[in-house]
């Protein structure tokens, strides 16, 4: 018997029946697996008439739009976008030249590329005919909307919302390939780009002779102790970053560390980039960069990209945590070596070279005004800047003809403590520092180097007339053995070279102690403090802005039916299982094991009722799991069984599943977590025997900002009714502050408070404003709350838990299944259903999937798509507190 294809293989039917895949270079492509990433492309297609095609990853395609005239930053322009059939994922890397006589013959060029975020149900805006949405690319950047025509089912409007990108006048964008530089007409023409640059490098008296980039030596600079301005000098921005070399010969590019090392597999958007330059024998020295949201290079983002190793946490990585190329000089061209040119002329040809935009860009240099350079260096928070004699050759080793001047960044900070010295040495290890951030003494690191060995022991003379039990700051205190805390009294100023994304300072170097200076003026500067407020760019009204939504594509109608290959091949199957597979459901890439087992012994479900459960519920969990680290406790044996807690993946686990590898401080290294991004996954975790997902508030690839701050209604000892009355509480004063508030229930025996914050804060200040919902809270219902964490005191009162907020800290995952009796759900609530009436314990896997497919929407959804003016909401709660 023929097997039947899911629906989800026929995707690529028309785009297949409208091409002979034999004679035109087009990828044949299969529909993606990971089709929930975020992908898009915007392609120049110069076909019978010259247009554009938008396309946007779901579903493991490329959805497609041809844009005749091109996308506009002006608002009031309406582009008209033809809905056209899916492409293949590969086809987001397509540039070429298809032949005449075939479909679409003609030119194609990358002309943007990069990360889309659907604000909202993409799917559900497709059938609705509006879909808005984020891009983020190298060319188009904001909030879009397409709003589909209602007589035509093809023709929709492309337009562009209101936002710090939008324009009434805006710049044309650059022409070219953000891959290989080539506009559309010159890759249209033939045209050989590299003629005139032989012709030019043959005048300029550069040798014939093939550079092999792993023969080449760096040249390295020379340190200067301040800046300086002079003719004959060209002067760069020093960027934190890995030094590489790029070539590309014979078409097949290297990337190589300055070590040697091949790092090419770790960076495929930039070896994406370098294949795909209409130049050969290249040889280019730069810098890989990855830039945080502020567009400022982030070291600590690098490293976190640098040390993935599978390549499905790579693919993702490309598309959330790009990197960039900055290359700053040209080595060799083809069969010519350009090393003693003079640095001028190898800039030159560089910038002829390379994109103006893409993964693979020029770095920007200023001519003889180094001062000037530097002081918007130190304005913008850069490492500093190197100076080159402009008439310099490249040199192997250290040069004075290059010189790195590195940024001088100080501050004053309060000093909170001390920790133990270790071997010889006296007085202390390193000084425990804080500073004030919006009023609050909240902790910044410590530093240990710079110290004389009068000043150890003099300071610790004098601190220890300060001493206290508990550290007089917030913060992401360290928790080492040996701390000393004392009374913020001290004033040191210190060197570093930049605040790392969890408001620790990097690098910090002691230079002296400030006695004429106050604790209380040591305030954070403004640019590093993390404001809980919403960042608004001048001139844009603030509004409530919508947060991605789950991208899943199969239908609640698909969900919740475990595969007749994994039931009828594993022995012991349950006789009550559905026997027969739903069409289009796509078989699991491994065995589910030990269907039969019971894991609830007093209902009878089995693990494969746990599976089928999780499984019909994936459509609305993988909104909550996608992108986020997830901890499992398995139950091999049931919930009567032993179990055990894991972090970290098992290392049988398979390539196809993504990990996101995270620092543990407790086990001091670093842990892979299971990221659960799609239905695969999901199962395959459950399958490991785990019950209940517990997870981060937070997601890739900014791990420091959650989502959400939850407020935990323990009733231990208090009767449930309590609960009720203090979320409904709860629900009043936020709605008074301006603050949304959602809740869902624990699946044991309280419920979960959670507000959405839209990745706006740190995990700190999340905790913070916990915590004064909390006392708020308890200040107004005296009798029946506390924020007493012990059982035994808290007089049979509701604890409201803020401290499950934090970097690391975990929550059961909304859906989540409870190991306990009558294996209840940890489900999401309505408002209205939270009364007198509620009864937590009645969803189970055997009522949730049913409750949900008759719901309209998750009543949790907002939790992930929202983004509250929070600094509005935080001087209306400090208000109530007066």
């Amino acid at each position: 018997m023929t097997p039947k294809r899911s629906p989800d293989a026929a995707r690529l039917d028309t785009y297949r029946a409208k091409r002979s895949l034999e004679r035109t270079p087009e990828p044949a492509g299969v529909v993606g697996s990971d089709g929930n990433g975020g992908l898009f492309v915007v392609h120049q297609h110069a076909a019978r008439r010259l247009h554009f095609d938008l396309r946007l990853q779901m579903e493991g395609v490329l959805r497609s739009w041809a844009v005749p005239k091109g996308p506009s930053y002006d608002t009031a322009e309406k582009r008209l976008a033809v809905h056209v059939e899916d492409h293949p994922l590969e086809y987001g890397d397509f540039e070429g030249l298809i032949p005449e006589g075939n479909y679409g013959a003609g030119a194609v060029i990358v002309w943007d590329r990069g990360e889309w975020i659907a604000i909202g149900d993409p799917l559900e805006g497709l059938a609705k005919g509006k879909l808005l949405f984020e891009l983020r690319g190298y060319k188009l950047r904001g909030t879009w909307t397409l709003v589909k025509l209602k007589k035509s089912e093809k023709d929709w409007l492309l337009i562009k919302e209101r936002d710090a990108w939008a324009s009434k006048d805006p710049e044309e964008l650059p022409p070219e390939s953000v891959l290989s530089g080539l506009t559309v007409e010159e890759l249209g023409a033939g045209v050989d780009p590299g003629e005139a640059l032989r012709r030019e490098l043959i005048e300029l008296g550069a040798p014939r002779r093939t550079v092999d980039v792993k023969s080449v030596k760096l040249m390295l600079a020379e340190t200067a102790e301040r800046a300086f301005s002079r003719k004959g000098w060209l002067f760069e921005p020093k960027l934190d970053g890995y030094r590489v070399l790029v070539a590309r010969s014979k078409g097949e590019p290297r990337l190589l560390t300055r070590n040697g090392n091949d790092c090419a597999g770790g960076f495929p958007e930039i070896t994406r980039a370098a294949a795909a330059l209409p130049f050969d024998g290249l040889v280019l020295d730069g810098e890989v960069v990855a830039l945080n949201e502020s567009g400022r290079p982030s070291f600590q983002l690098l490293q976190s990209r640098a040390r993935l190793s599978r390549p499905i946490d790579i693919r993702h990585a490309t598309v959330n945590t790009p990197v960039t190329y900055y290359a700053f000089d040209l080595l060799a061209f083809e069969d010519f070596d350009l090393r003693s040119l003079p640095l001028t002329a190898r800039k030159a040809l560089l910038r002829r070279v390379l994109p103006p935009v893409g993964a693979l860009r020029c770095l920007e240099h200023v001519e003889d005004e180094g001062e000037a350079l530097y002081q918007e260096t130190e304005r913008l928070g850069l490492e500093g800047m190197v100076a080159k004699k402009a008439d310099s050759p490249y040199k192997a080793g250290r040069s004075p003809a290059w010189l790195k001047i590195r940024s001088r960044h100080t501050a004053d900070f309060v000093v909170v403590g001390f920790s133990a010295p270790k071997g010889s040495r006296g007085g202390f290890g390193a000084l425990q520092l804080a500073d004030h951030v919006d009023g609050a003494l909240v902790y910044a690191g410590c530093a240990g180097t710079g110290f004389s060995d009068r000043q150890l022991k003099e300071a610790k003379r004098e601190l220890d007339g300060h001493t206290r039990p508990e550290p007089p700051c917030a913060g992401p205190i360290p928790l080492e053995k040996g701390m000393t805390w004392v009374d913020p009294v001290m004033v040191c100023e210190v060197e570093y070279t930049e605040w790392t994304d969890e408001g620790l300072l990097r690098q910090p170097v002691f230079l002296r102690f400030r006695d004429d200076k106050p604790p209380e003026e040591c305030v954070r500067d403004p640019r590093f403090k993390g404001s809980m407020a919403s960042a608004k760019p001048d001139g844009v009204i603030p509004r409530e802005r919508k947060r991605p939504r789950d991208l899943a594509g199969r239908s609640s109608e698909q969900a919740g039916k475990i595969p007749r290959s994994a039931r009828d091949d594993t022995p012991g199957a349950r006789d009550d299982t559905p026997g027969a597979r739903d069409e289009g459901v796509a078989e699991l890439p491994f065995e589910l094991t030990n269907l039969k087992k019971v894991f609830w012994p007093g209902e009878g479900y089995t693990k494969g009722d746990l599976l089928e459960y999780y499984r019909a519920v994936s459509p609305w969990l993988l909104a909550y799991l996608r992108n986020r680290p997830v901890v499992m406790t398995r139950y091999p044996d049931g919930i009567t069984g032993k179990s055990f807690f894991q972090k970290d993946a098992p290392g049988f686990r398979p390539e196809w599943i993504r990990t996101q590898r995270i620092w543990s401080e407790d086990t001091q290294r670093e842990l892979d977590y299971f990221v659960c991004d799609d239905e695969a996954s999901l199962l395959y975790v459950v399958n490991l025997g785990t019950i209940p997902l517990h997870l981060w508030a937070s997601r890739a690839p900014t791990l420091e900002r959650p989502d959400w701050c939850v407020l935990d209604l323990d009733p231990k000892g208090a009767p449930f009714e309590h609960v009720v009355e203090v979320a409904r509480a709860a629900k009043k004063l936020c709605d008074r502050i301006g603050l949304p508030l959602l809740v869902k229930s624990t699946g044991s025996s309280g419920l979960h408070l959670m507000m959405p914050l839209g990745r706006q804060c740190t995990h700190e200040q999340s905790r913070s404003l916990g915590e004064l919902l909390a006392r708020c809270l308890v200040e107004r219902l005296p009798r029946i709350a506390t924020i007493v964490r012990q059982v035994t005191q808290r007089e049979g009162k509701v604890y409201v838990d803020y401290l499950q907020n934090g970097s690391g800290k975990l929550i059961v995952a909304p859906f989540s299944v409870r190991a306990i009796p009558g294996a209840p759900v940890s489900v999401p609530l309505a408002w209205r259903e939270v009364n007198g009436k509620l009864d937590i314990r009645r969803h189970t896997i055997r009522t949730v999937p049913e409750r949900m497919r008759k719901l309209k929407g998750d009543p949790l959804a907002e939790v992930l798509e929202l983004a509250p003016d929070l600094g509005s909401a935080l001087e209306r709660l400090m208000e109530e507190l007066e």
